[in-house]
Formats: C-alpha cells, sequence, structure tokens
C-alpha cells in the first residue's frame, strides 16, 4: 500500500489515544478510501447505523481475507480489533493491503511500541503521541527521540479530544475540519498526501519543546505553500492568455 501508516499510543498514564486514532482514521478517509483503525488489545468493534459504501466495501475485504478477526463499518472509516497476543503485528501485516491507498491508524498498547517499531513488514510513516507533559515530559521525550531518530514523522498532542469530538471520531463521523477535531498542524504533518493543502491552515505552533522534529514539520508546511503559489501562478497565466 502506498497510503499512511500511523502508530498511535500513549505516554504513561495518559488518556484518549484510541480517539486520537480514530480521528486520524476519519480525517484520511475519502468515499471511495475509508480509512481504517487497527485496534491492537481492543474490544469488538460493532458496526454503526450508517457507514459509507467505501467502508462497507473494506469492512468485507477484511472478512473475507481475515475471517478469524472483528472489523466493523462505521461512518466514513472501519475499524478492526486484533488480540494482544503473539501473533498481533502478524495480523496487521497482513490487514494493511486490504486498505488500497488510505490511512491506517494503527493503535497499541505502549508496552508494545518498541515490537512494532521493530516489524520491517509495518511501513509506518509517522506516530502520534497522545501525553500528558506536567506528568510525563521526560518519558515523552524520550519516546519522541526514538520515533524520530527512526525517520517517522511524530507529532505529540498534550490534550485528548473533547468527548463530543471523540464519540464522532469513534463513530467514525469527524472530519478533519470539525470543530474541536486534531490540530491542523498534526494533520499536515501526518497526512499531507491524504488532504489537499489548500484545505489545512498553519495557525498552530508545533510542539517545540519536546518535538525535536519541528523543522521537519515547517518543511513540510513550506512545500505545501510552494505548491498552492505554482497553482496561483497557473492560473495567472491562463488568465493572461485569454
Amino acid at each position: 500500500m502506498s497510503g499512511a501508516v500511523i502508530l498511535v499510543t500513549a505516554a504513561g498514564a495518559a488518556s484518549g489515544s484510541k480517539a486520537v486514532a480514530a480521528a486520524l482514521a476519519c480525517a484520511g478517509s475519502e468515499p471511495d478510501r475509508p480509512g481504517l483503525l487497527i485496534d491492537v488489545g481492543g474490544r469488538a468493534p460493532r458496526p454503526t447505523l450508517v457507514a459509507s459504501v467505501g467502508a462497507r466495501q473494506l469492512e468485507e475485504r477484511l472478512a473475507i481475507h481475515l475471517p478469524l478477526l472483528r472489523a466493523a463499518s462505521r461512518g466514513q472509516t472501519c475499524h478492526l480489533a486484533i488480540a494482544d497476543g503473539p501473533e498481533a503485528f502478524e495480523a496487521v501485516r497482513a490487514a494493511l493491503p486490504l486498505v488500497r491507498d488510505s490511512v491506517v491508524a494503527v493503535h497499541l498498547p505502549s508496552a508494545r511500541l518498541q515490537e512494532a517499531l521493530a516489524d520491517a513488514g509495518i511501513p509506518l510513516t509517522g506516530a502520534v503521541l497522545r501525553a500528558d507533559l506536567g506528568a510525563d515530559r521526560a518519558l515523552a521525550s524520550l519516546a519522541v527521540r526514538d520515533l524520530v531518530r527512526r525517520g517517522l514523522r511524530t507529532k505529540v498532542l498534550r490534550q485528548a479530544l473533547g468527548w463530543a469530538p471523540a464519540r464522532r471520531a469513534l463513530f467514525g463521523v469527524l472530519p478533519f475540519y470539525a470543530p474541536g477535531g486534531l490540530p491542523p498542524s498534526l494533520l499536515d504533518s501526518l497526512l499531507e498526501s491524504q488532504i489537499s493543502a489548500e484545505h489545512l491552515c498553519y495557525g498552530r505552533r508545533d510542539d517545540a519543546e519536546i518535538d525535536p522534529a519541528g523543522t521537519a514539520q515547517r518543511q513540510w508546511r513550506d512545500h505545501a505553500r510552494a505548491r498552492r503559489g505554482r497553482g496561483l501562478h497557473r492560473d495567472s497565466q491562463r488568465q493572461a492568455g485569454r
């Protein structure tokens, strides 16, 4: 697959990481490209009353190829629960080719972070760490340094999503522009190829004090601005040619 594969976990006792993973799957979803939340160690999901055609098709593919696992279409997304056992990452690897160019958010317990990073069969492109910096700043800093050293675009989310956005994310109906959703800077960094740059703003600052990848995030924003600039230049040329 060529879509984004983003690892999501928590530092210490920080809460809300599953909702963050679900929000990432929502943000990268399109009608024909549903995002997938893979929840390692999570409860079996239930389908929602309303789900997109693409999400239902992904659920069917997962059911056919991975019949021992439980998948459910939820809004614009699909959720897949995998038992937290020795073969968990084998199941993750088997699910990835079924997603077809969309976003996969892999949510897992922090105790399995290093094992997931060491698995060469999981082509991670980024990571999100839910961390309460007042209590776990040192732990978060160590984790971020390791993630960045491995070449992953890494973001730290200091606060959990609010109750309403978190519920919408878990039901698969939290678009990337929804109020109270994930910060635009986080989505810009991790889902740049999935979300059109014209729809993203850059008002949120990077988590500079514990995110050593801040420079990389600025480079991604500069790239998006340059792309918009080229589009405006082409438009002006067309106008001049009329």
